[in-house]
């Protein structure tokens, strides 16, 4: 279309122009522009390059011919050892050593070193790890250390600009810092196992790559807000998504490992699955909020606390329950012992019940705190003279508690008072352990109920 149409047409009205636009820089508003500077100078004096050492074992090749054997001797088929190297990040947590890392960067390590920013390097020792959240604790003999501070993780928001600091690809590339913001919260991370998951994970897009493992997240004051734990991947390199523990699951984790050596988790003792609309719509939910309740463990804090099967969790201490990682974080505040209100809906009204959490289960035949002995997830002691009078015998084994394993999910009950291990007579708790791990295949008990009745219980041997 040439010059002198357009000039008409623009005349009549009958071109639509855009209107002219200026990019003025000098308007945009204060704090538009992130300063990292402070977080990430004085955040990376505490993070840490880690190396370790892992000794591993192999069989050499069985070689049976006599003229081989005659050169090279019988020793050549015995077992060979060889090291492998590995490396990760750490972040220091306290002026006297102590650094937090990941589970699986000082996994079966027989040799662990730590370098500092400054370029010092120091022995670490293994002070604990916790798979189920992938955090371990090493500790270095040195005092005046440089420490992150530890923020609170629950106040972390969506869009909020972190740091991840540590040593990607190796220790050339040592502290090496990259910025980015909170993508997701309390994800679950495919294909992660453990006995135990703890799965919140703390989603961004700041770079992280092999190496960076164990290393600190950060936000914009240069506190500690998650410790980076892996990435999601097809290549095995950074692709946009990376994966840090919360720092409130790291701060619990921690203290326990120091504090006990290992850690101390609360249990509530239910099977849950996150609610969709039906089920809300069924039970006059105002929102998905909450957990709806598939199974409850016999014997375990959700049952004695009268939670049923059906019912939908909504908080914890007032705290408001989400979906199921939001449920599984709040729990893993808590240690066995502890007492929390919990309130939750049963036929559209809501109730409030008192939880007091258990523990994991202590191994068969540990005498505990209490002076019972654990078995198969029960506390066993010496049935006492009145008891025994009662039920007219002279000998047996009293279950204090039947706690929430195998011998709960056989259907014992409090009280029970076991007199038989296959078919042995038992009349002090290491008999009742010992009897059972004699055992080939199944564990069989008889005993008499608190009212005198005969029972009988089969348990699977325990691997």
């Amino acid at each position: 279309m040439s010059k002198p149409i357009l000039s008409v047409l623009a005349a009549l009205g009958l071109l639509a122009t855009a209107p002219a636009y200026s990019a003025n820089l000098s308007q945009a508003p204060d704090g538009d522009y992130p300063d990292f500077t402070y977080a990430a100078e004085s955040a990376v004096e505490a993070v840490v390059y880690v190396e370790v050492t892992v000794t591993q074992t192999y069989q050499a090749p069985q070689i049976d011919d006599p003229f081989f054997r005659f050169f090279f001797g019988d020793d050549f088929a015995q077992p060979q050892s060889r090291e492998r190297k590995g490396s990760g990040s750490g972040v220091i947590i306290r002026p006297d050593g102590y650094i937090v890392t990941n589970n699986h960067v000082v996994a079966g390590a027989s040799k662990i070193q730590v370098t500092l920013n400054n370029n010092k390097t120091y022995a670490a020792t293994l002070v604990g790890t916790d798979p189920a959240t992938d955090v371990a604790l090493v500790k270095i003999d040195a005092d005046h250390l440089p420490v992150l501070k530890i923020a609170d993780s629950d106040k972390l928001r969506l869009g909020e600009w972190v740091l991840a600091i540590g040593s990607p690809l190796g220790p050339q590339l040592r502290s090496t810092i990259t910025a980015g913001i909170v993508s997701a919260k309390g994800r679950s991370m495919p294909n992660y196992t453990g006995e135990f998951k703890i799965e919140s994970f703390i989603q961004t897009d700041a770079a992280v790559n092999p190496g960076n493992s164990g290393g600190a997240l950060v936000n914009k004051k240069g506190e500690l807000v998650g410790i980076n734990t892996a990435i999601v991947s097809t290549t095995g390199s950074y692709t946009g998504y990376s994966f840090a523990v919360p720092s409130n699951i790291v701060k619990k984790t921690v203290a326990d490992l120091i504090d006990f050596g290992s850690v101390r988790r609360a249990l509530l003792g239910v099977t849950m699955r996150a609610l969709d609309e039906k089920t809300a719509q069924e039970m006059k939910l105002s929102s998905l909020d909450g957990v709806y309740i598939v199974e409850v463990s016999k014997g375990g804090a959700a049952q004695k606390a009268g939670i049923k099967e059906g019912d939908v969790l909504l908080s914890v201490d007032s705290k408001v329950i989400t979906g199921t990682s939001s449920l599984q974080t709040i729990v893993n505040g808590y240690h066995p012992g502890d007492v929390a209100q919990v309130k939750f809906v049963r036929d559209g009204k809501t109730h409030v019940v008192k939880v007091t959490f258990t523990g994991e289960l202590e191994p068969t035949g540990q005498t505990l705190d209490d002076g019972t002995v654990a078995f198969y997830g029960a506390k066993l002691k010496a049935a006492d003279q009145k008891t025994l009078a009662a039920l007219r015998i002279k000998s047996g084994v009293e279950v204090v508690s039947v706690g929430n394993g195998k011998l709960a999910a056989a259907g014992a009950e409090d009280g029970l008072i076991i007199r038989y291990v296959n078919d042995q007579a038992v009349s002090k708790p290491q008999d009742v352990v010992e009897a059972a791990a004699k055992a080939k295949r199944a564990v069989v008990i008889e005993g008499l109920t608190p009212s005198g009745r005969s029972v009988f219980f089969a348990l699977a041997k325990e691997q």
